[in-house]
């Protein structure tokens, strides 16, 4: 069971970071689909939705032009036209193979598609605290160790990711920073900035 709100996230954070123009929206693991107006905002044209919680699937119905119930892997070879952004928001962490996942959406995108991806940051200092001095992982139900994770991402292995399937990486971003840890990164000209945050985003286009 997930926490009440885990499928009402609006994204209008990352969707700032999109390069224009949007056009056609691809959102896998859309949840209750609330970046809509974000994305209609940023200029979006048609938003498709894919999420595996139907009862998730059908709130975003309401504001999507369309969504599909079901896993990304089932649903990807019956998806209508093709799409200039493509979303992965906290997905790829939860597939068995992100790799198969990220090789495939190249068969519904258009040549100068973009993907962008967010990812929970596994080495950020509190997992590698834990780890080395608590002896545990530490799941929980929600958020950075979410006990549905299947997989885990630095950004040098995220990098790798979408390397390897066929995407060149524009960029990779830490995301906000608090106060203390922006003052860090300054001080360790930005390498400490892997360590302090819990999520990593990237922006890749097709090659």
């Amino acid at each position: 069971m997930k926490p009440e709100g885990y499928f009402a996230s609006d994204r209008a954070a990352l969707v700032r970071q999109l390069p224009h123009p949007i056009g056609r929206v691809l959102d896998v693991g859309c949840g209750e689909g609330r970046t809509a107006e974000s994305l209609r905002q940023a200029g979006a044209t048609w938003i498709t939705g894919i999420d595996l919680e139907r009862e998730a699937a059908a709130v975003a119905a309401e504001s999507y032009d369309d969504v599909r119930a079901g896993a990304v892997e089932s649903e990807l070879d019956s998806l209508d036209g093709t799409f200039d952004t493509i979303l992965l928001y906290d997905v790829l962490e939860h597939l068995v193979d992100p790799w198969d996942v990220l090789r495939r959406l190249h068969a519904v995108v258009a040549p100068e598609a973009r993907a962008h991806v967010s990812i929970p940051n596994a080495r950020h200092w509190t997992l590698l605290r834990d780890l080395a001095l608590r002896g545990t992982f530490g799941y929980t139900k929600a958020e950075h160790r979410d006990i549905t994770h299947l997989r885990w991402f630095t950004r040098s292995d995220l990098v790798g990711l979408l390397e390897s399937t066929g995407w060149a990486v524009d960029g990779v971003d830490f995301g906000a920073l608090r106060p203390a840890s922006r003052a860090a990164a300054r001080l360790t000209r930005n390498l400490s900035a892997e360590l302090l945050a819990y999520q990593l985003s990237a922006i890749a286009h097709r090659r």
